[in-house]
């Protein structure tokens, strides 16, 4: 049996548009998801996040369900275009008043509430006036940040500022196939920045406003090469260093990869000051993990290469991810070593298989059992190594929109049955549930 500390935070993850639907309700204005998801073709399925999991009106029931599991926590994101419709930059009370009550509702409950300030739903008007790759976005930010925490200060203890800056930046505006949509290479570096920018300043205004811990969340990936040659190890390089350390270095203080800036050009957007508010002393480092990148260069033929050494795991999600546990523990191995954060959370780690409910209405997704097992697992070897990891967020708590995949990929441990809104804790919730009453668990 493997035991987990005693005050280990047990917890589940979601989004604001991912699930909480409502989207012209209570005075919301839109957001770069609205109106990129209504694009041609930006979407697999066509949908869109207009009701999803109907959160905001369902959120009680599913705080039964948090409670059934017997959660320590509930990291959820607050949804900036409810707080500040408009680029006006003033406050809509009926958007502060519904995450008012779910912080009530959840402290009730006896589940600490870990808001996300900002998952990717940047105002629609922001971006109107030019979004991320703009200074006076992140100044917009620190303004929203602290709308919201000197409403919910007062209960929130634990805040984190945004969600993988690198899938917005490089998803959103340089590859646009996140919103907004753009392609833009040279604005999604400038919008990097802003976003790393935009923490420190955030930072500042969550401590000032009493915040007991401040942190961000990173979609980290350790980066192998597939083989021993010059050029996958060059290519291992370049990518650890855009998905990594290019967010990582400046956070802690190193400034940026000097091999990323010499291979992505100027950077004019560094002003004085900025690297030392980005590397405003963090409390708590939020690692997403999914899966890791075997680098194979693309530089030279496959055929010129080296044989290939490292081998793919033989399971794969339905993202079409590599299940890969032991890639946990080698980055939160990594991530101790090389920049020792005070603290770590897995604030993101799931899987999607779409397993559906039985003629007797049980799900049954043993690969999604057997996949948080083996994480599990891997978590309490870095712990047992000496990582200093306080807590686990899984993703996610309900089915839900999927980004640019719509509803046709499920995450969830609880089923969601989307005309209707039934939920249906699956076999990986009840797995969980006994998880977290023992905080052990037996391995396979």
């Amino acid at each position: 049996m493997t035991r987990f500390p005693e005050r280990f935070v047990w917890g589940v993850a979601t989004s604001a548009y991912q699930i909480e639907g409502a989207t012209r309700e209570d005075g919301r204005g839109e957001s770069i998801w609205d109106r990129f998801a209504r694009k041609p073709g930006a979407v697999l399925d066509a949908s869109n996040g207009d009701v999803a999991c109907d959160h905001f009106h369902k959120f009680r029931e599913d705080i039964e369900l948090m409670r059934w599991l017997g959660l320590s926590a509930y990291r959820f994101s607050i949804a900036w275009p409810r707080i500040v419709p408009q680029a006006s930059g003033r406050a809509e009370p009926r958007g502060l008043a519904f995450y008012d009550r779910l912080v009530d509702a959840l402290l009730e409950a006896g589940i600490e509430p870990v808001p996300t300030l900002h998952h990717w739903d940047l105002p629609q008007a922001l971006e109107d006036a030019g979004g991320w790759p703009v200074r006076s976005t992140a100044l917009a930010f620190a303004d929203y940040v602290e709308l919201v925490s000197k409403a919910l200060g007062d209960r929130v203890r634990r805040w984190i500022t945004h969600n993988e800056p690198w899938c917005l930046s490089t998803l959103g505006y340089a590859r646009g196939l996140h919103a907004p949509g753009r392609k833009e290479p040279r604005a999604a570096l400038a919008a990097a920045h802003h976003l790393l920018l935009s923490h420190g300043l955030a930072a500042a205004v969550l401590r000032a406003n009493h915040a007991d811990e401040v942190g961000i969340s990173l979609n980290l990936c350790p980066v192998v090469a597939a083989s021993d040659s010059v050029a996958d190890r060059d290519e291992a390089r370049r990518i650890d260093g855009t998905l990594n350390r290019f967010y990582l270095d400046p956070l802690f203080g190193r400034g940026y990869p000097a091999d990323v800036l010499a291979e992505s050009g100027p950077f004019p957007e560094l002003l004085p000051g900025d690297l030392e508010i980005i590397a405003a002393p963090l409390d708590f480092l939020g690692v997403n993990y999914y899966m890791r990148s075997v680098a194979r260069s693309q530089r030279i033929s496959e055929a010129s290469n080296a044989p290939r050494t490292v081998a793919l795991a033989p399971e794969w999600t339905e993202m079409g991810w590599e299940v890969y546990p032991q890639g946990l523990y080698d980055l939160l191995l990594h991530v101790h070593r090389q920049w020792a954060p005070r603290k770590l959370y897995v604030t993101e780690n799931g899987a999607s298989y779409g397993d559906a409910p039985g003629d007797d209405g049980r799900v049954r997704d043993e690969r999604r059992v057997r996949f948080l097992r083996e994480h599990f697992d891997a978590a309490a070897r870095a712990i047992a190594d000496g990582v200093p990891l306080d807590g686990y967020f899984v993703w996610s708590l309900l089915d839900n929109f999927e980004w640019e995949r719509g509803y046709t990929q499920r995450f969830g441990i609880v089923w969601v049955d989307y005309e209707s809104q039934q939920r249906i804790p699956k076999d990986s919730a009840a797995f969980y549930r006994d998880v977290i009453r023992s905080s052990r668990y037996s391995r396979a």
